[in-house]
């Protein structure tokens, strides 16, 4: 499953480099019209993050992510300043398909297995990694805390899946670290959907080799290389041999 991207920041949808604010691009000033080409393309799902919610920890662009649910049909998936309860239910009453937490799974992981409890089939983790060790709060605070024991967590939780993503490769283009999510998804049977990096075709393909080994890797995140045109949707449907 190939999951595209759209982060929001100030309204209008942007990619960052290595989530650094200062080093950001805007694609479409707007993200409805974004989504629904997605839509149109051919893709199943819509991976939503708040930049600007997970910097300020509470949602910041919550009518614009209400606009793209009621104007598109695909599912969405969505992260970004998402810490407590209240507004993981305001969110799945709104039609968000997966919540995803990523600096509560960190600082209070029975919150997230309530939340597994009581939304069930809805709770995905988002675990975002430098140089092996957890980070949070928009990837600004980094912790103490290895990728793999805290995924190890949330085994038999009821959490959906984990995104993992590799900070050192988010929007350069230049691969994703593979061999970290592979090792991650090795000691987990959650699925794991691998993020930050993709920038050809051949990423992939060396992507699916991998899916050979780990049953569990579930999908894929790209975002920049959709943008700058590095991968067409036809590119895309002759890969997967499906709509996207």
């Amino acid at each position: 499953m190939i999951y595209p991207a759209i982060d929001l920041k100030d309204g209008k949808c942007v990619r960052l480099i290595q989530g650094d604010i200062k080093k950001k691009t805007v694609y479409n000033d707007d993200p409805v019209d974004q989504a629904k080409h997605f839509e149109n393309s051919g893709f199943e799902w819509i991976h939503i993050v708040d930049l600007d919610g997970a910097f300020a920890g509470k949602s910041q662009n919550g009518k614009l992510i209400k606009a793209i649910i009621e104007n598109t049909n695909l599912p969405i998936q969505l992260g970004g300043g998402i810490r407590d309860l209240q507004a993981i239910s305001k969110w799945v009453e709104t039609g968000v398909r997966r919540v995803i937490l990523g600096t509560v799974a960190l600082n209070n992981p029975e919150l997230v297995k309530e939340a597994c409890r009581l939304f069930p089939n809805t709770i995905t983790v988002g675990i975002d990694s430098r140089n092996g060790f957890v980070a949070v709060e928009g990837w600004a605070k980094q912790s103490k805390i290895k990728d793999l024991d805290l995924a190890k967590k949330f085994e038999d939780s009821g959490v959906t899946a984990i995104i993992h993503t590799d900070i050192s490769r988010d929007g350069l283009l230049n691969g994703p670290n593979i061999k970290a999510s592979a090792n991650l998804s090795s000691i987990v049977r959650i699925p794991v959907i691998i993020s930050g990096g993709v920038g050809s075709i051949d990423d992939l393909e060396l992507v699916k080799k991998e899916v050979k080994k780990f049953s569990n890797l579930d999908g894929i995140i790209v975002g920049k290389a959709l943008y700058d045109g590095r991968l067409q949707i036809n590119m895309l449907r002759n890969f997967l041999g499906k709509k996207c």
